[in-house]
């Protein structure tokens, strides 16, 4: 089980996590809307994306454990 103090550190770097997605979105909107997209840097981004919400769901599993009766 986590204790308070570890808690504390996986909400800080869930926020840090969730604004880098957030960042990452809006670049890839961005670029998505330019003249000649850089088809490659946007598939990049999206695998960055993905993999950002994949840490994500791992930290909520952590902090929000299913409790199986």
């Amino acid at each position: 089980m986590n204790d308070d103090l570890s808690d504390a550190a996986l909400e800080a770097q869930l926020v840090d996590l969730r604004q880098e997605h957030a960042d990452l979105h809006a670049a890839i909107q961005a670029i998505s809307l330019m003249p000649l997209p850089d088809m490659l840097l946007i598939g990049r981004l999206k695998r960055k994306k993905l993999k950002l919400k994949d840490e994500i769901s791992i930290i909520e599993d952590q902090l929000n454990p299913d409790i199986i009766a």
